[in-house]
């Protein structure tokens, strides 16, 4: 006699799957339904256009399609070939692509032939076309901005004493075959944060102290010291003239330009081996905190997905995976405020 079981086969159990994801909730329908994905498209197409097909050859994807997957990748910080996996296997990736019905799916080389075609320009269109859709619903900056700085790991590179040497001085070692070339990051540098090394690079952001919403943002190589940025990701268009800072980013000539141009100083003192800090200034510097602790929370959701860590060699692939992580940053973050109901005003 044949055991009963639980399982059931259904010719429509697919349906039923579908049916069963929307009523738990499915966080890709969550973001299509807030998120216009052909404004950025057309973004992107205004600043690499798509290849013109009248004449023969396989057409291109859609743009809009293209642009959900780097979404989707950056999301959970997923590879190429870890991406053309997914879309193959995962429902819910097909239906946010618009993928369900059909039978060529983007393979990894046609996802990084879309990246090499927009670069770093087009990723950028992302984040601008993002931020313009924050600011047709009104999150404009507010409440001040908060500059911080984070590592961003990259693939350690095993290099011989000589060959560093060589790099060091801005060199390439003859015996490196074009091959070894290719797959070695010279952009990249190593730098120590509370003792510990790092290899990588480095993202600063600005962050408006009410929204939490990334406005600008500056990559460089971890070596860079972060008081380097700071004038770079400065924003001019946040309502209130409050700036905070940790304690990586005072000095005399700072304080001094932002005393000329009208700017509240909210950065921490740091205090030093032979003049420690005052009760007065660490009182201070404990209710500067409390602001500045907000872009923590920034590093952390973007750690959360699928962490920092990017799989790309040299600095222009980083620049544009580091762009894609504020992008997708702030994609969410106005997912987060249309879910909960919050109004800008």
């Amino acid at each position: 006699m044949k055991k009963r079981s639980a399982i059931k086969d259904d010719l429509f159990a697919s349906e039923h799957h579908r049916e069963k994801i929307d009523r738990t909730g499915d966080p890709l329908a969550e973001i299509e339904q807030h998120i216009n994905f052909s404004a950025l498209a057309a973004e992107v197409d205004s600043i690499a256009p798509r290849v013109d097909s009248t004449q023969g050859g396989r057409p291109p994807y859609p743009t809009e399609t293209m642009v959900r997957i780097l979404v989707l990748k950056r999301l959970y910080n997923l590879s190429d070939e870890q991406m053309e996996y997914q879309l193959l296997d995962r429902m819910s990736y097909q239906r946010f692509c618009g993928l369900t019905q059909a039978i060529n799916i983007p393979d990894r080389t046609t996802i990084w032939h879309f990246e090499n075609r927009i670069g770093e320009a087009g990723a950028q269109a992302l984040f601008d076309g993002v931020s313009a859709q924050l600011f047709k619903q009104g999150f404009i900056a507010r409440g001040g901005q908060i500059i911080d700085a984070t590592l961003v790991p990259a693939p350690k590179q095993h290099n011989r004493r000589s060959d560093k040497e060589m790099l060091d001085q801005k060199a390439m070692p003859i015996d490196w075959k074009p091959v070894k070339r290719r797959q070695k990051d010279t952009d990249a540098s190593w730098t120590k944060k509370y003792g510990k090394s790092h290899f990588g690079y480095k993202l600063s952001i600005n962050v408006d102290a009410k929204y939490k919403v990334i406005r600008r943002f500056q990559c460089d190589t971890a070596k860079e010291h972060d008081s380097q940025h700071f004038e770079a990701v400065l924003d001019r268009y946040n309502t209130s003239q409050d700036i905070y800072a940790d304690r990586g980013y005072p000095s005399t000539e700072r304080e001094g330009w932002l005393k000329e141009h009208g700017y509240r100083n909210h950065i921490q003192r740091k205090g030093h081996r032979q003049k420690p800090l005052s009760e007065c200034q660490q009182r201070r510097n404990k209710r500067i905190a409390k602001t500045r602790a907000r872009v923590e929370h920034v590093f952390a959701s973007i750690d959360q997905m699928g962490g920092k860590l990017i799989r790309t060699v040299g600095q222009a692939r980083a620049n544009f995976a580091m762009t894609m992580m504020a992008a997708c940053y702030n994609l969410k973050r106005l997912v987060s405020f249309q879910r909960a109901g919050i109004k800008a005003f």
